[in-house]
């Protein structure tokens, strides 16, 4: 497996014994599953308009990667938001 700088100061740190892995508490987990909850969670809808062409498109790329184009337009917008996708300048 390959790490980032960071991670791979911290498997080191680990390794040479610096560093100690300690169990989380019950407050710690159950704030972990909330947040996991909190995230997992789509409560919002939406109607946007696209160009019949878009639709046809969107629908198209869905069936080739075998999940529903409404999950895909909002894993790209959630990419698009989170930085993942940035746009192509000519």
């Amino acid at each position: 497996m390959k790490y980032d700088k960071e991670e791979k100061a911290i498997v080191d740190a680990y390794e040479k014994g610096k560093m100690k892995l300690s169990s989380p508490s019950k407050k710690e987990i159950e704030a972990i599953k909330s947040t996991a909850k909190k995230t997992m969670i789509k409560d919002k809808r939406i109607t946007i308009r696209l160009y019949d062409h878009d639709y046809q498109g969107i629908q198209k790329k869905a069936l080739e990667m075998g999940m529903p184009y409404q999950t895909l337009i909002s894993g790209i917008i959630h990419r698009y938001i989170e930085g993942d996708l940035i746009s192509k300048r000519g």
